[in-house]
């Protein structure tokens, strides 16, 4: 009886670790399973944290190191003179402020043929002062509707022609004492360099009788000016035209004061406000202290 006692518990004790054996295994198994899942996952996660943002313009080292642009300058500068600070980010301003708010900015050409069409003359008439308007071949700019544009600044009430004290007509051929030309930005290096004046690509100058408006400027304005592309044309020309009468540079009078057409705006405003007019409403000239 014993005997038997004893193989029931052999049997017993046999079964149950053949249970435990068993549930073993599978533990093991799950484990292999959830390893096999888990691992893979972890390191893709890895992967993802770790790697570099190349996609999507988010590598920003490129727009880091990118050079400022040159600041133009209103005009010429003579040989040797230093070059012009950089230029300054454009300030926020309405949609009459900035010419590129409402419309894609025009495509500019950098150079030219250096040859130039003239504008049909009946644009101004009757005034003392004969000149001709010129636009480079291959510009964009149509030579008729500068040369309106250009009558307009010329004659207008504010400008060189208030109280009658100048007096202006165009002319298409024939003598004139006056040339203004609309040319590309190597063009105009060309000529103004010729006379040791250095326009590097972005300003206007005078030679002689002859006034250089670089278009870039003409087509884009000035980062500096705040006002419509129009008026900063206006600018152009009752600054060249005005260096032409005889005027000289002039600065800012006073913070908060009008900026005279005779300063170079595009240098900075000193803290007057932007103008294009020699005159103000009331007759009165817009001047400032000579630059020497």
């Amino acid at each position: 009886m014993a005997a038997e006692q004893v193989r029931h518990r052999a049997k017993r004790r046999g079964r149950a670790d053949s249970r435990r054996s068993r549930q073993d295994r599978r533990r093991r198994g799950r484990i292999r399973v959830l390893a096999a899942v888990l691992v893979p996952a972890a390191l893709i996660g890895v992967a993802v944290i770790a790697a570099p943002r190349w996609a999507g313009g988010d590598d920003v080292s490129a727009a880091a190191a990118a050079p400022e642009s040159p600041e133009p300058r209103q005009d010429a500068s003579p040989a040797g003179s230093s070059p012009p600070p950089a230029a300054k980010p454009r300030a926020t301003a309405s949609a009459s402020a900035s010419p590129s708010a409402t419309a894609r900015p025009p495509r500019i050409p950098a150079s030219g043929p250096g040859t130039f069409t003239v504008a049909r003359a009946g644009a101004s008439s009757g005034g003392r002062n004969a000149y001709r308007v010129e636009v480079e071949d291959g510009s964009g700019v149509d030579p008729d509707a500068a040369a309106a544009q250009i009558a307009g600044f010329l004659t207008a009430p504010r400008g060189w022609a208030h109280g009658g004290a100048h007096s202006f007509h165009q002319v298409s051929a024939g003598p004139a004492g006056l040339v203004i030309r609309i040319a590309t930005a190597a063009t105009t290096d060309r000529i103004c360099g010729a006379q040791g004046l250095h326009t590097r690509g972005e300003v206007n100058c005078r030679v002689g009788e002859t006034v250089m408006v670089n278009l870039k400027r003409w087509q884009t304005g000035s980062p500096e000016f705040a006002g419509p592309l129009a008026d900063y044309r206006a600018l152009i020309i009752n600054h060249e035209v005005g260096h032409w009468l005889g005027h000289g540079h002039e600065t800012c009078p006073g913070k908060g004061r009008t900026a005279p057409a005779m300063m170079q705006q595009i240098y900075g405003l000193k803290g007057c406000v932007s103008n294009a007019w020699p005159y103000d409403a009331k007759g009165r000239y817009l001047g400032g202290p000579s630059v020497p």
